[in-house]
């Protein structure tokens, strides 16, 4: 990004997705609209400032961290009324545990037009970094995304850790790192206690940490390296494993449409 100039963007309302924290992660849409963008909000507290290097240098920069939503709605909705185009940039992908439902709800019952932009989720990041397919054949099939209740939000009883945690999926833990022992114990009550598990530390910021531990170490790391903010556990049979199985994908012997089978 050069932060030169820009086309100007239309005057709405752009919900942006940061990725982790790390400004090579990006999407092209996600740099293309910060470098053009009028207004940026974003929250300082889970959004590094790296990521604004390429912005215009007259835009209006709105750091969010110690504000409410009805701080924040009030100028998204002001400037796009004045004619600006705003950029509300959230860490990792806005549409989990981005809290957009009820700016979409309320920016829509002001008559103000905005638009999703993807980003990608911190359990991507992780994965890449610690080389693993979180669905590997035979093993495990299924990815997990959830969270343990905590003071802000609490999970509905069906969603209750302990039943998720039944099924031995890849299982991506967010916001739960103030519960930890707590988390590890529901876990514990399914997976096995040497099952690994990925410690992800504010992924993609200059202090980035990645601890692999057992399960039955889960709590004790979490606690000994307080790693408390922006942490994502990953728990998951596909962590420290071999597998033989392989995809019929790229299988000789299985055929499909654009290839037979050899």
């Amino acid at each position: 990004m050069n932060g030169t100039n820009p086309a100007s963007l239309p005057a709405m309302v752009y919900i942006v997705g940061a990725g982790p924290g790390d400004p090579d992660l990006l999407t092209v849409k996600a740099q293309k609209l910060l470098t053009q963008a009028d207004v940026i909000l974003f929250a300082d507290s889970l959004v590094p400032r790296q990521m604004l290097g390429g912005v215009r240098p007259d835009a209006e920069i709105i750091r969010t961290a110690n504000r409410t939503l009805e701080d924040i709605l009030p100028i998204m909705i002001d400037r796009v009324k004045n004619g600006r185009s705003v950029v509300r940039l959230h860490s990792g992908d806005p549409t989990l545990y981005g809290a957009v439902y009820e700016q979409m709800r309320r920016l829509a019952e002001a008559g103000v037009d905005f638009e999703i932009v993807p980003g990608i989720s911190a359990f991507q990041d992780a994965a890449a970094k610690l080389k693993v397919e979180l669905t590997v054949p035979e093993l495990v099939q299924t990815i997990i995304l959830t969270r343990i209740s905590g003071r802000a939000t609490s999970v509905p009883s069906r969603e209750e850790l302990a039943g998720l945690a039944a099924h031995q999926a890849s299982l991506c833990l967010y916001l739960s790192a103030r519960h930890v022992e707590k988390a590890q114990e529901q876990l514990i009550a399914h997976y096995p206690p040497e099952t690994r598990v990925a410690i992800c530390y504010r992924l993609g910021w200059p202090d980035e940490k990645i601890r692999v531990v057992p399960l039955e170490k889960m709590a004790q790391v979490t606690r000994e390296e307080d790693l408390i903010r922006t942490t994502l556990y990953i728990i998951s049979p596909a962590l420290g494993t071999e597998a033989t199985a392989r995809s019929g994908l790229y299988n000789p012997e299985h055929s499909h449409l654009f290839r037979k089978s050899k």
